[in-house]
């Protein structure tokens, strides 16, 4: 309890009059009004863009935490803190006045976010301008300054703002200055400071009379600020020896909060009775669970005294763990904990509230982060009387936080770490301006945190967050935010819109100015101050300004323009002003001051009014400017005129209203520069004229067309334009945009149709041809004018006039166009099509006389001319499809098609018959469509929809064709005989005459590798098919005979020798002996072939490695090698003799005959050769019985060995080989074996030790039951179990003495199907016999399990059986014996695929497949050279 120090009231206590922040202003020569701290209005007007509050909603809970269950749990975090510099906490390295961290401007302030990458900024300040006005209390500078020179003030430390400012300094005073930055109070002493140490927080309350003081010892001091008294001196209210980190009043004037180096929170009541005034302390949160380290109760303006939150008495803490919101009255409650996550353990928490208007409602929003982001959540309560919290959209930054402060309800002041302030737009989260903050030179409370004045006794946690601290530095009231320096005090307070733009303008920012000024007016800019009213008020204001700044664009442009220089310096000069005038004057729709006042202001300028006319440009073609004035529009014109840009003139007159023009003069500079677009366009807007532009442009395209000449592509490109026209004018649209008045479309399409059907122009010459108009669109393009005529006729309706011209057109076009020769097939063709198509409509009411349609028919398919065949045929196909055809005879059709030679249109009136056989004929009688013709027949016979009569008439005409379709195509003939004509093979055969024709035409049909899969069944029951296939095969291409025998099945092995042995193919024969069973029958062709090629080989003196001869030497023994290797295995030693040794004869035979004459490359290639039968006869032919064969030869038997010596003794020595081969194998077996029967001895005498003496089942002690019959079961696991128990389990497999058993408790828990690990051991005379299989779960340490049996019972039971399994998963590795066996196997795979007739492939599951089988192998070393 703190006593009274003086008498005065505290309710009694008069405030300072005035608003701080009007004050404030006018010191700082600003006229703008103090914000307020909550703009209601403008919160209600931009509600609709706010967030859904429902958005990320936190599920409520029944029963909201006690704040004593949140003191007692343990800290969130997932690793206990570990200070990153234990220097940072060396107290003896602090000077004990130099209190506090210094700023970024004077040093590094150990943040360890520097290490952190940092993004690049957006350049913000060209879209929002200078959204902050930053500003000097100089007053309040100085006199801190002052202050600290002539009274030992000390250096500033904390600052709090209301109507007053207080400045505590670290000797204990606390300044109190007025709204006219005047020193009104100093409040306490330096001996006080020197008892107390610095002032570490300060607090104003609501009504501007009483300050709290925290001081860095701990005491805490209030005062009247009216009269300046000591009021209360408070030093029990929380533990001693902590600094005051916080402190800070609520809305109730006798309740305020504080937070000390401890971590621990108290609530003060200030009480006063019987004259006394009194403080009462409660611990609201200890920090022996956690320390808070900020905290920040809800205030509420008077605006919004009666919230209904407000009954609550918020207040928000910030630990070094967690967020907690607790409800102060009107008991204490928790409300919401929030944890952290993951973070840097050195960034600041921090927490700040604020009322938010969302969904026509004003609630708190806190905002709280720590680290790099922001978290905003919304308290709202309901009608219960509950509070609900709920998460909003969160802020995501690329730098760490020192300081967040709400400026109004849309916009944020963020600090970061290395003193930068960002701007940022809440609901967008678009930043709006940074601005660097180090010439401030902040102060931190780095010492305090530290509490560096009670000997540093804080946790390492909180003096690493107290690093970047500066809660007490920095302070909001009013919407202005006041930033505590060493020596100085700085405002920052959001600018107007129209100091923002003018800010711009001041920084000849003038195309940023406008479009800022151009976000205002359209309302989308942000962080907006002093626009007020409705939307187009506040339009009105921004529109007269933004045409104030267009007027100084202009005459700055004009008054900078460089006088002298080049024509381009100044265009560009201009090309930076002019377009941005226009643009904002169009957007203003200031038409009026845009071709009145700056077009006048312009016009002193030649190159600026050149830039300006070029800047209407894009807006008069994109049709966003109309109503240009004659004067502009006539200087516009010939401007681009004189710049010979006429194509830019073109298509800016087809989109101007040039009636206020002279139209003669327009149109004469249109036809001399050729402008045809904007001259018709002038005849059609100025004058209604429709007519005129179609006698020009017939002028310029009837003479060449007349005269047969070509036209030029200039002409070709008027000859389209003159279509499209009259298309447009038939069709009531304009040319080249838009839609002719509705009142005179009927007009023009009579005056066009009048013009065309003139039987001659205005100008006739003597020479003229009737219909010239007509004429010369036929010429220039008969396609594309029929159809402009088609399109035209699809509107007449009803319209009796429309229907006349229509008859009258077509009849001149058939005068026209029938009666002169000059035009071609295809141009005929088009107009009977069209005719046709018009003729075929149900509501047709043109009558043509149908002898035409008989004589174009006649001159289509008249047989004298040859010449544009596919264009003729290709006209009446067309004409036939339009309709046409029920204008003709069609047998007589017919037959002038066949005669003409025109098989399409025979296959169109074929189809129309049904008489689908007769198109094979026009498809084989067609060149270029011949190959359809398999398609054709194959749709026919396979797709439903014809009937069977049809198909059969089409299968008995591709039959009757069959040969002309082989001929034409072997493959696709064959591909249909296979799908179609399977059973027929035989008769088609007989039927091909021609030998090389059937012989592709077989191949086609039974090489699978062809890809068509012919019925089996039937080949097989004519083999001879496939016989007489090999028989061509053998005559054409005898080097495929094999590869393709190999793929075949349908033939007779014996037909086939016989074939083969006719065309002399040994090597075929061979094959087919072979497969035949006739091993020596295939050996002997084999070896007469080998004996053939030595005989040559022997001739050759030289080159003979590069000789042909001896590659077929070496390839024939090759093959007849394998042959041998192959069948020698199902052979018996006297059959092998038989082949083997006639072939080592056969290679032996050569070298017995002198060899003095033979070169010596020569001898060495049959030695060679020689060895290498040798070697291959060695694995089936013991050692002695060659030896033996060779000494019987007469020639060296008598004394001719020197001749073989190589060859004896390299048979020699592969026997030492294999001998020695086979003595190692056999040791490494037998140590296999000694080590392996060592192993499972050891394993099956090894005694086990069980865990417990009781039954794992029954639970009961093993001596307690008596049965005799009644074993003990003893497992490597180490559970013990009665066998009786076990198999009343059923953990027993097997019967009698072969009993397998299985552990009941591992097998149960490991549920996985697997047998327990199983092992008895019997303690009653006799043992158990058990199979004992290992689960992962219960093997022992050394990975066997084996029953332990008496001495007297030696051998292999089945528990010996599972011990050796055990041993084989000891042993790592493939065993050697399996390595060698599989070696073996694939050597003789190997050997036994040389020929090419595979056999079994080896085992997919081969031991060199295993990932354990692995060579590890070591790099050489390297050697020095």
């Amino acid at each position: 309890m703190a006593s009274e120090v003086g008498p005065e009231s505290e309710e009694a206590a008069p405030s300072p009059r005035g608003g701080f922040g009007e004050g404030l202003a006018q010191a700082l020569e600003a006229s703008l009004p103090r914000l307020s701290y909550l703009d209601l209005d403008k919160d209600v007007e931009f509600r609709n863009e706010l967030i859904d509050d429902k958005e990320f909603d936190i599920p409520q809970v029944d029963t909201p935490p006690t704040l004593e269950s949140i003191l007692n749990e343990t800290d969130d975090e997932d690793e206990p803190f570990v200070l990153e510099d234990p220097t940072l906490l060396n107290i003896d390295t602090f000077d004990t006045h130099s209190y506090d961290t210094s700023s970024v401007a004077s040093s590094d302030s150990g943040d360890r976010t520097n290490l952190k990458r940092k993004k690049k900024l957006l350049d913000s300040f060209s879209v929002h301008g200078s959204v902050m006005r930053h500003s000097l209390l100089k007053g309040i500078s100085a006199q801190i300054v002052s202050a600290a020179d002539k009274v030992d003030a000390g250096l500033p430390t904390a600052i709090a703002v209301s109507r007053l400012i207080a400045v505590g300094t670290s000797h204990g005073l606390a300044l109190i200055f007025d709204q006219n930055q005047a020193l009104r109070l100093c409040l306490g002493s330096t001996s006080v400071g020197g008892q107390y140490g610095a002032i570490s927080a300060l607090s104003i309350n609501h009504d501007c009379s009483r300050l709290l003081c925290g001081f860095a010892k701990g005491q805490m001091t209030m005062w009247d600020l009216a009269s300046g008294k000591l009021l209360r001196s408070i030093t029990d209210a929380h533990p001693p020896g902590t600094a005051i980190l916080h402190i800070k009043f609520t809305d109730d004037p006798t309740l305020a909060i504080c937070n000390d180096s401890g971590g621990s929170v108290f609530e003060l009541t200030f009480k006063r009775v019987m004259g006394v005034r009194t403080c009462e302390s409660r611990c609201l949160f200890s920090g022996s669970k956690g320390e808070v380290c900020c905290i920040e109760p809800l205030h509420s303006k008077a605006e919004l005294k009666d919230h209904p939150i407000t009954q609550f008495s918020l207040l928000a803490m910030a630990s070094l763990t967690k967020i907690l919101v607790i409800g102060l009255k009107p008991s204490l409650k928790v409300w919401m904990t929030f944890p952290y996550g993951r973070m840097d353990p050195s960034s600041v928490p921090l927490l700040a509230w604020h009322f938010v208007a969302a969904n026509n409602y004003v609630n708190p929003t806190l905002a709280f982060c720590r680290g790099d982001v922001v978290h905003f959540l919304l308290v709202k309560r309901d009608e219960s009387g509950a509070i609900h919290v709920t998460k909003q959209k969160h802020l995501h930054l690329y730098y760490d936080l020192i300081n967040f402060t709400w400026i109004n309800s849309r916009t944020i002041v963020l600090l970061d770490s290395v003193e930068k302030l960002h701007v940022i737009d809440r609901l967008t989260q678009e930043e709006l301006e940074t601005v660097e903050m180090s010439e401030v030179q902040l102060v931190y409370n780095s010492s305090h945190f530290k509490s560096l004045a009670t000997g540093g006794n804080v946790s390492q946690a909180l003096a690493l967050v107290g690093e970047k601290a500066c809660y007490q530095s920095i302070s909001s009231y009013g919407g202005q935010i006041f930033y505590l320096g060493t020596k100085s005090v700085y405002v920052m307070t959001l600018r107007s819109w129209r100091e923002r733009v003018d800010h711009l303008l001041k920084q000849e920012c003038l195309t940023e100015a406008l479009a800022l000024a151009w976000s205002f007016h359209e309302g989308k800019a942000k962080a907006v101050v002093g626009l007020s009213g409705d939307a187009s008020k506040r339009k009105a204001i921004v529109a007269d300004r933004m045409v104030e700044i267009l007027f100084h664009c202009a005459d700055r442009a004009l008054k900078k323009c460089p006088d002298q220089g080049k024509i381009q310096v100044m265009e560009q000069h201009f090309q930076d002003t002019v377009p941005v005038v226009v643009d904002y004057c169009l957007r203003l729709q200031r038409r009026d001051l845009l071709f009145s006042q700056m077009y006048d202001k312009f016009s002193e300028n030649s190159v600026a009014k050149g830039v300006f006319l070029e800047c209407l440009e894009p807006y008069i073609l994109s049709d966003q400017l109309v109503g240009i004035t004659a004067q502009v529009m006539k200087d516009l014109l010939i401007h681009f005129q004189d710049k010979k840009l006429m194509e830019n003139v073109e298509a800016l007159i087809v989109h101007m209203d040039i009636t206020s023009l002279d139209i003669q003069q327009v149109v004469l500079m249109c036809w001399e520069n050729r402008l045809y677009d904007a001259m018709i366009y002038v005849y059609n807007r100025g004058m209604n004229e429709f007519i005129s532009p179609m006698e020009k442009l017939f002028k310029v395209i009837a003479p060449p067309l007349s005269a047969g000449k070509s036209l030029t592509d200039e002409q070709v490109i008027m000859g389209n334009k003159l279509l499209v026209y009259i298309s447009c004018c038939l069709a009531g649209r304009a040319y080249p945009l838009g839609d002719i008045p509705e009142d005179l479309v009927p007009l023009v399409k009579n005056q066009v149709f009048e013009f065309l059907i003139r039987l001659h122009s205005a100008e006739a010459s003597s020479e003229e041809e009737i219909y010239p108009y007509i004429c010369t669109l036929l010429h220039f393009d008969t396609r594309e004018f029929l159809n402009v005529l088609a399109l035209t006729f699809e509107d007449f309706k009803n319209d009796k006039q429309a229907l006349e011209y229509q008859q009258r057109i077509v009849d001149i076009l058939l005068k026209v166009m029938v009666e002169n020769s000059d035009f071609t097939p295809s141009q005929v063709g088009c107009l009977f099509t069209f005719l046709a198509r018009q003729l075929a409509k149900p509501d047709n009411t043109l009558f043509v006389n149908r002898t035409l349609f008989d004589q174009v028919l006649e001159f289509l398919c008249s047989p004298d001319d040859d010449s544009r065949h596919a264009e003729r045929q290709q006209v009446l196909l067309e004409l036939l499809q339009a309709g046409g055809i029920v204008q003709f005879e069609e047998s007589r059709l017919i037959r002038m098609a066949e005669r003409a030679e025109f098989y399409q249109i025979c296959e169109f009136m074929y189809e129309r018959e049904h008489q689908y056989d007769r198109i094979i004929d026009c498809y084989l009688r067609d060149p270029l469509r011949e190959e359809e013709v398999f398609n054709y027949i194959h749709n026919i016979l396979s797709i439903p929809g014809h009937s069977p009569e049809e198909k059969q008439s089409v299968w008995q005409k591709a039959m009757l064709h069959i040969e002309e379709l082989v001929a034409l195509n072997p493959c696709k003939a064959a591909e249909l005989v296979a799908t179609h004509f399977s059973g027929q093979v035989e008769a088609i055969i007989h039927k091909l005459q021609n030998p090389f024709l059937l012989f592709q035409f077989l191949r086609s049909l039974l090489d699978p590798r062809e890809g068509i899969s012919m019925n089996q069944e039937s080949l097989q029951a004519s083999p001879y098919i496939t016989e007489q296939f090999i028989d061509l095969l053998c005559q054409y291409n005898p080097h495929q005979v094999i590869d393709t025998l190999q793929v075949l099945e349908s033939y007779r092995l014996e037909e086939t020798i016989q074939i083969t042995q006719k065309y002399q193919l040994l090597e075929v024969c061979a094959y087919l002996l072979e497969k035949k069973g006739d091993v020596h029958g295939a050996f002997l062709i084999m070896l007469e072939r080998l004996q053939s090629r030595l005989q040559e080989f022997t001739k050759e003196s030289e080159n003979v490695r590069e000789d042909p001869s001896f590659k077929d030497v070496e390839e024939i023994l090759v093959e007849t090698i394998a042959l041998c290797q192959r069948n020698s295995q199902s052979l018996n030693q006297q059959q092998r003799e038989a082949l083997w040794f006639p072939l080592l004869e056969a290679m032996m035979a050569p070298q017995k005959l002198s060899s003095s004459s033979a070169p010596p490359r020569h001898a060495e290639s049959l030695k060679s050769l020689t060895m290498q039968v040798l070697d291959s006869t060695a694995a089936f032919i013991a050692l002695p019985s060659i030896l033996q064969r060779i000494l019987q030869d007469p020639v060296y038997g008598r004394g001719r060995l020197g001749e073989i010596q190589g060859l004896i003794l390299g048979m020699l020595d592969t026997f030492n080989y294999e001998q020695t081969l086979l003595e190692t194998t056999t040791n490494l077996l037998n140590h296999d074996l000694h080590w392996s029967l060592c192993n499972l001895r050891a394993s099956v005498t090894r005694g086990l030790n069980p865990k417990q003496d009781y039954c794992c089942i029954c639970l009961q002690q093993y001596r307690r039951r008596q049965e005799v019959a009644d074993d003990i079961v003893v497992f490597s696991c180490g559970h013990l179990y009665h066998s009786l128990c076990l198999l009343n389990k059923e953990c027993t497999v097997g019967t009698g003495s072969q009993a397998r058993w299985m552990c009941y408790r591992c097998n149960s828990s490991n549920k996985i199907g697997k047998l327990g690990e199983n092992a008895s051991d019997v303690k009653k005379g006799q043992l158990a016999q058990a199979q004992v299989k290992t689960s992962p779960s219960c093997s022992s340490p050394r990975g066997d399990s084996a029953a332990k049996k008496t001495p007297s019972e030696p051998g292999l039971d089945p528990q010996q059986t599972q011990a050796f399994d055990q041993l084989c998963r000891l042993y790592r590795g493939t065993s050697r014996l399996a390595l060698l066996t599989e070696l073996s196997q694939n050597q003789s795979s190997d050997s036994h695929r040389l020929l090419g007739i595979s056999k079994s492939s080896p085992t997919l599951h081969s031991v060199f497949q295993n990932e354990n089988f692995q060579l590890h192998l070591t790099p050489p070393p390297l050697t020095e050279d």
